[in-house]
């Protein structure tokens, strides 16, 4: 099982050296991998007053693919998204982008998408709440094209392209697509299409149940899900043994990764962070052994 890091978006701000000295100090613990949340516009509350999602307009995100830009000369962790919110972007610039990251970490990048909540941000971009997850669908059969042929010709539902194609080509052809998924349309998309999913669940009866839908439906179409991974989430509340005790659940549910997210403890800068993920670090190292 592979630990990285949940990157605090929320809680560093616009201070690049604080994004230099967690990705490199995140390293020098020995995290494996960084994964990054996506938002790109805030809602205003004073224009939604009945806006009751977590972020808002004060919340500070860093544009992850612009950010992995940045990183990928700071630190030789993998990269991932986890996820951004795939349908809300054109598809032929999502896939340059990524593109760009996985030859700029030498193949060490997975992409996370997922459909989203936010249907002001949605509006802000220009694309359609309602059909976003059938959207993502017809996305990620794009990018793997888009990764792997010289030219494309591709006419879908949402996106339409005649004889183009990205030069360079990726590292990896293809990028390894994850999904997120926190209902059982979502796994059945994890099932049929994507290389690996990011739980919205903790270990338990509820995550039993989604693996099973999970595995039907990779089954259902030709696919083995043994060969489908799997990355849990445990969240830094102080207490080095509940981290242990999350890691092992986590283990225990069959994840191939997992990463610790410091966001949310109080913390109050990279320093207190990076303090908390070395004791977590120490913790991960007693439950691999």
């Amino acid at each position: 099982m592979r630990i990285g890091v949940v990157f605090p978006q929320t809680e560093l701000g616009g201070d690049a050296g604080a994004v230099r000295a967690y990705a490199q100090g995140a390293e020098e613990l020995g995290f494996g991998h960084v994964l990054i949340y996506d938002h790109v516009a805030g809602a205003d509350p004073a224009a939604h007053p009945d806006w009751s999602g977590p972020y808002d307009v004060h919340t500070t995100f860093h544009e992850p693919m612009v950010l992995f830009g940045y990183l990928a000369a700071l630190t030789s962790m993998e990269l991932v998204t986890g996820i951004l919110i795939l349908p809300q972007r054109q598809t032929v610039l999502a896939a340059k982008q990524a593109a760009e990251v996985d030859l700029l970490t030498n193949g060490n990048f997975r992409l996370g998408v997922g459909i989203g909540w936010n249907y002001v941000e949605y509006e802000a971009l220009g694309q359609d709440f309602r059909t976003r997850g059938k959207r993502l669908d017809e996305q990620i059969t794009l990018l793997r094209r888009l990764w792997t042929e010289e030219a494309v010709t591709f006419h879908g539902t949402f996106d339409h392209i005649t004889g183009a194609g990205l030069s360079p080509l990726p590292v990896q052809r293809p990028i390894p697509v994850w999904a997120g998924a926190r209902s059982p349309v979502a796994y059945r998309r994890v099932g049929r299409t994507a290389d690996g999913w990011f739980p919205m669940l903790s270990p338990g009866p509820d995550l039993d149940e989604a693996r099973r839908i999970v595995g039907a439906a990779a089954t259902a179409a030709g696919r083995d899900p043994a060969r489908i991974g799997m990355e849990g989430r445990v969240a830094w509340r102080g207490d080095p043994d509940q981290v242990a005790g999350q890691l092992r659940q986590w283990q225990e549910a069959g994840a191939t990764h997992v990463s610790v997210n410091t966001m949310g403890a109080g913390l109050a800068g990279v320093d207190d962070h990076l303090s908390a993920l070395a004791t977590s670090f120490a913790a991960a190292k007693d439950v691999a052994s």
